[in-house]
C-alpha cells in the first residue's frame, strides 16, 4: 500500500529536511519512504495536499482520558477543588463502561485533533475491571495508545503483572504513587517492578514541601537509583535547578502541562528551564475537565508563559521529544520512520495566508484545521471526518454514562442531556 500527498508545505521536525515550501511524502506500508519534490509514484494513492500543512502527528505524554465525560467542569477550579471533586466525589462512581467510554471517546478525541500517540495516566482503578475497561477503550479507537496504569494500594505487583500479561511492553507503562502519595521504600518497590518488566515509569512531581518522600523528590529518587532513560516526571513545577540537573543527567523527560498548571495555581510550567538543564521536555493535556484536549492550546499556553522559547522549540515538544519520551518511532517526517502523519487546512481564514508554517501551527493552530490524519500509514481521518467511527450513538451512551454518575455521587452541577441524535 503506497500513499502519496502531493504538493504540501512540508515542516518535517528533521534538521536535515527542514521545512520545505512544496514538495511530496510518499508512504509506503506503515513506514514514510521519502519526502521530496515531485515523487514519482505511478502505483500510489494520490493526495492532494496544495494549500495544505503536512507535519509529524502530535505526542501528548500524559492525560486522564477516563474523565472525558465531564469535560469544561473544573475550568474554574484549583488542584484542590479537581483533587476534591474528580477524585473524592465522581471516580467512586465510575464503573468498567463509564471508563471504557471515557477513554474511548477523549481517545478519539485526541485523535481527531492531530494526537497520533497518547499516553493515558489511568488513575481509576478502583477494581481491575475498571482497568481493562479503559485497555478496551484505548484499543477499540485507532492511534498509539500507551495505558499508563497509576494501580494503587499496598501491593500492586499482582495487578501489573497481570496487565502485563495483556498488554506488549512499548502499550503499557507503570504510573508511580510516589513520591508525592506514597514513601520513598515503596517508589523504590515501584520502580523495580517496572525494570523487572521492562516498562517506563510516570510520576506526577509539583509545588515544594509536604512530601512523604521529603522536599526534594528528585534528588532521593536519584540517591536510590531510581532515575534513567524511562522516567517521566510529570509537571515538575519547583522542583530545583540542581533536582532538574539530575533529571537530565538520567537522561529522563519531563511532561509539561502548561494550561492546567496555570490554571490549578502551580508555579511556573518548567518547559524554558527544564531546556536550559538539557531536558528534551514535552506536552500534555492532562486533563479535559480543566483545559481543552488538543496539544494546539497546550502549545499556545507554553509559548505564552516563557517568552525565551521559540515556536519551533515548542513544537519539538509536542512531537519530536514526546515520542523520544513515549519511545515511538515517529516525531519527525524522517524517512524510515513510522508514518504518523497530519494534514492541516493552510487556506482556513483562521490562518491564511501562511507566511510561516511553525509559527502559524504554535500561535494559531485550533483542531478545526486538521484535515486528515495517518497512523502507521493508515488514514483514519479524511476530509475532516473520522473513518469507521459511529458518533452519535457514542455520544448518546456518554451522556447516560455521565447522568449516571451524577445522580449516584448526588451532584447538581451537571448539564442537562442534549439532543445527540444528529
Amino acid at each position: 500500500m503506497k500513499t502519496l500527498l502531493r504538493g504540501g508545505m512540508v515542516v518535517s521536525m528533521d534538521p536535515a529536511l527542514g521545512d520545505l515550501p512544496r514538495d511530496d511524502v510518499l508512504i509506503e506500508g506503515s513506514r514514510i519512504a521519502a519526502v521530496a519534490p515531485e515523487i514519482a509514484a505511478a502505483d500510489a494513492e494520490i493526495v492532494d495536499a496544495t494549500g495544505k500543512i503536512v507535519l509529524p502527528g502530535f505526542v501528548d505524554t500524559h492525560r486522564h482520558t477516563w474523565q472525558t465525560a465531564f469535560r469544561g467542569l473544573g475550568a474554574d477550579w484549583t488542584f484542590d477543588q479537581y483533587r476534591a471533586a474528580a477524585h473524592g466525589t465522581l471516580k467512586p462512581h465510575y464503573r468498567p463502561e463509564d471508563v471504557y467510554l471515557g477513554n474511548l471517546l477523549g481517545r478519539l478525541e485526541a485523535l481527531n485533533s492531530g494526537v497520533t500517540t497518547l499516553l493515558d495516566w489511568f488513575h481509576c482503578a478502583l477494581h481491575p475491571e475498571n482497568a481493562d475497561a479503559a485497555i478496551a477503550g484505548l484499543r477499540d479507537a485507532p492511534g498509539h495508545s500507551i495505558f499508563c496504569y497509576g494501580a494503587d494500594g499496598p501491593d500492586i505487583a499482582p495487578e501489573i503483572r497481570r496487565v502485563r500479561k495483556l498488554l506488549p511492553g512499548e502499550d503499557l507503562a507503570l504510573g508511580l504513587r510516589g513520591p508525592v502519595v506514597s514513601t520513598m521504600d515503596e517508589t523504590a518497590a515501584d520502580v523495580a517492578l517496572a525494570r523487572e518488566l521492562g516498562l517506563p515509569v510516570s510520576v506526577h512531581v509539583h509545588g515544594t514541601g509536604g512530601w512523604r518522600g521529603g522536599d526534594r523528590p528528585i534528588a532521593g529518587m536519584r540517591e536510590r537509583g531510581l532515575l534513567d532513560e524511562r522516567t517521566t516526571v510529570v509537571h515538575g513545577n519547583g522542583l530545583s535547578d540542581d533536582q532538574l540537573a539530575m533529571l537530565a543527567d538520567a537522561g529522563s523527560s519531563v511532561s509539561v502541562s502548561p494550561d492546567v498548571e496555570l490554571k490549578m495555581g502551580f508555579e511556573p510550567p518548567i518547559t524554558g528551564r527544564a531546556l536550559a538543564a538539557g531536558i528534551r521536555p514535552t506536552l500534555s493535556v492532562d486533563d479535559c475537565l480543566s483545559a481543552g484536549g488538543d496539544l494546539f492550546g497546550a502549545m499556545r499556553t507554553a509559548l505564552a508563559a516563557d517568552r525565551g522559547l521559540t515556536t519551533r522549540t515548542v513544537l519539538e515538544c509536542a512531537t519530536v521529544n514526546g515520542a523520544r519520551a513515549c519511545g515511538r518511532d515517529t516525531g519527525s517526517l524522517t524517512p524510515g520512520k513510522d508514518a504518523d502523519l497530519v494534514l492541516l487546512d493552510a487556506e482556513d481564514l483562521s490562518v491564511f495566508p501562511v507566511c510561516d508554517p511553525v509559527g502559524t501551527i504554535v500561535s494559531a493552530g485550533h483542531p478545526g484545521l486538521v484535515d486528515s490524519v495517518w497512523v502507521a500509514g493508515k488514514a483514519v481521518k479524511r476530509d475532516g471526518r473520522l473513518l469507521d467511527v459511529d458518533l452519535p450513538p457514542l455520544r448518546a451512551r456518554l451522556l447516560e454514562s455521565r447522568a449516571r454518575i451524577a445522580a449516584a455521587a448526588g451532584v447538581s452541577w451537571v448539564p442537562q442531556e442534549a439532543d445527540v441524535t444528529r
